[in-house]
């Protein structure tokens, strides 16, 4: 048993010291290279779109988090069956670890290069050099122990006895000097004398893969994260100042009741959600846009060459798909950028052309309709977010933000690419996965307060929230009290149709347990509707309701 749990140490150091050593060579070739971020990229891209939809609704923009998490603990049950299966005349577990190791490299080369292989094959290589050695000297250590033990059983240490069972004095020979025997406090186990060197190995050469392990892993991800770093150019960008500076918000825009979600997100607080495990680092000074595809002129745009452009700032709101009803993956920000519809222009789409295919750095993909990049609405070629550069994980240097779509089919990050081209020639990222090509935003609202589930004294309480319908408008939000009527509640100014609005609905809470409910109507005259589905394939449906008990 002692010797299993050896070799399950053994197992998992030495697979640490795989991960550790491929992260080390990582920071040089590229987050992506690295075994884990590459098997987790592939682990995104391919988990069905029930499982992925309960793991946003369940963990928010904590997914990533727990993907890692979970990455490790399979690692680690992988890593011990290695260690517990080798043998020095049975390299199964270094099988298993180069099995392993030949998907991550394979799911590295997918995604970028044949050389982002490098970092995991040389991991391999020194983590089953590691296993082998380990397990020699654990075999040695057993060995060494039998062996000891058959060497106290010979000399009868044990019971103070011969082989034949007499007692030592009377089986020596007449005439021969009596052998002296130990002392209790000299005596040494002949053992643990035996053995003793051949454990010090094994435990010195557990600690010194261990230490080794945690030095590159740790070691290799800091550097890593240094050298592709871009917080700090990004601490000295300067945006340009807008030429169409959004309108100051109006009085009456927001409603500043306790609880109810503040007109302008954050940007600490802005929700993200995206296919990225590890957040791309990317430098204006190497950053391009390029407009290809089915255009009359390709245009390839540096950050230098922005700043010769107009510059507008507009208040657009954006929600994911994934968003479930009454759910808080939508945000509202000011954002600065330049007309998507003049750079199209610029490159003259062909007539036939019908959609932009947008690509981000990281190999995502997203698209759009050409007609509603191109319909006068404020898309974007954003810059800025809420008067600063944009923050690195939402998209810097430059992304998209498109109102009136969701963000699977608009909202590109760490954008590179606009390729004009058409819906029935190309297929993004998500529409190749069933859903739905064109992700028009749906009217919806949600309840802030009270919240679910929540208590509250009787007596005059707000009802408030936020209702949205981008590019179209809020025109009011009704609320309903258990089953009884629906009643109109007082909405906020209104900022722009492209942005949610607040509202509030006074209410006069009796004691007991209440259901309340809420429905948005938009600008167009249509109302939200209570059918109740799922995010998949193009946005959930339903009306929010939160459960209270009063008094």
């Amino acid at each position: 048993m002692a010797d299993l749990r050896l070799r399950v140490v053994a197992g998992t150091v030495s697979a640490g010291l795989t991960l550790g050593v491929a992260e080390l060579l990582a920071a040089f070739s590229g987050a992506g290279s690295a075994p884990l971020n590459a098997l987790g990229s592939v682990v995104i891209d391919h988990t069905p779109d029930g499982l992925r939809e309960w793991a946003i609704d369940t963990f928010g923009t904590n997914d990533k988090s727990v993907l890692y998490l979970i990455m490790g603990v399979v690692a680690l049950v992988v890593a011990g069956l290695a260690g517990a299966v080798e043998r020095p005349t049975r390299a199964v577990g270094s099988l298993l670890l180069t099995a392993v190791g030949v998907i991550a490299a394979g799911a590295a080369v997918a995604r970028t290069s044949i050389a982002s292989a490098l970092p995991t094959v040389v991991g391999v290589a020194v983590g089953i050099y590691t296993l082998r050695v380990l397990t020699h000297r654990i075999e040695s250590k057993s060995e060494a122990e039998k062996s000891s033990a058959f060497e106290r059983r010979e000399r009868g240490i044990q019971d103070g006895g011969s082989e034949s069972g007499k007692p030592n004095d009377e089986a020596t020979p007449v005439g021969a000097a009596p052998v002296p025997a130990a002392s209790s406090a000299t005596a040494v186990d002949p053992a643990q004398r035996g053995a003793a060197p051949e454990r010090r190995q094994v435990l010195q050469g557990l600690l010194v893969a261990g230490g080794s392990a945690v030095v590159t892993g740790f070691g290799g991800r800091l550097l890593g994260a240094r050298r592709r770093d871009v917080s700090g150019e990004r601490a000295t960008v300067r945006l340009p100042e807008p030429s169409a500076p959004a309108q100051p918000l109006a009085p009456g825009v927001d409603l500043r009741v306790p609880g109810l979600t503040p007109y302008l997100t954050a940007n600490d607080d802005f929700y993200r959600i995206d296919t990225a495990l590890i957040v791309p680092q990317v430098s204006k000074d190497s950053w391009s846009l390029r407009i290809h595809g089915m255009v009359d002129r390709e245009l390839e745009l540096t950050w230098a060459d922005l700043a010769d452009r107009p510059v507008e700032e507009r208040l657009v709101t954006l929600a994911c798909v994934s968003n479930p009803v009454g759910g808080d993956l939508i945000g509202n920000a000011r954002w600065l950028g330049y007309r998507l519809d003049r750079l199209l222009a610029e490159a003259g789409p062909h007539a036939d052309a019908d959609m932009v295919l947008s690509h981000s750095t990281d190999g995502w993909t997203a698209g759009t309709p050409l007609s509603v990049l191109t319909d006068g609405r404020d898309a974007l070629l954003a810059v800025g977010m809420n008067g600063e550069p944009l923050p690195v994980r939402h998209g810097y240097p430059a992304r998209l933000v498109v109102p009136g779509l969701y963000g699977y089919v608009s909202a590109t990050k760490w954008v590179t690419e606009l390729e004009v081209t058409r819906f029935d020639r190309a297929t993004a990222y998500w529409t190749r996965r069933g859903w739905s090509a064109l992700g028009p935003i749906k009217t919806g609202t949600r309840i802030d307060t009270p919240r679910v589930r929540g208590r509250i004294e009787p007596g005059r309480r707000p009802i408030a929230g936020v209702a949205w319908a981008q590019h179209r408008g809020i025109r009011g939000v009704e609320v309903q009290i258990d089953n009884g009527g629906w009643q109109q509640a007082r909405l906020a100014g209104e900022q722009s149709v492209d942005t949610w609005r607040q509202w509030v609905f006074d209410w006069d809470a009796t004691a007991g347990q209440h259901t309340i409910r809420a429905r948005a109507t938009d600008g167009t005259g249509e109302t939200q509707t209570a059918e109740r589905r799922d995010v998949v394939p193009d946005g959930a449906t339903g009306y929010p309701a939160v459960t209270i008990q009063v008094g």
